[in-house]
């Protein structure tokens, strides 16, 4: 669902780091934007999305900070913040 301030933001570049990335599934477990691997590492759904508050919420829970939301328009960082 996207709402609020997200809902005027229009499309989000979703991005994960492998190399920070420690299989924790915290993001998949918060927004179906996300998705683990066969090796055990997160990965987006989709590169770009519609705004969602969900993918930022999976951002900010990653313990390793290893999940980027940035404004594909501007390429301002969204989350983590």
């Amino acid at each position: 669902m996207v709402t609020g301030e997200s809902a005027a933001a229009g499309r989000w570049r979703l991005a994960v780091d492998a190399t920070l990335c420690i299989g924790s599934g915290a993001c998949a477990g918060s927004s179906a934007h996300f998705r683990m691997t066969q090796d055990g590492h997160a990965e987006p759904r989709e590169d770009v999305i519609v705004a969602d508050d969900t993918a930022r919420d999976a951002a900010e829970c990653c313990p390793v900070e290893a999940i980027t939301v940035s404004d594909t328009s501007t390429g301002e960082l969204i989350a983590p913040t």
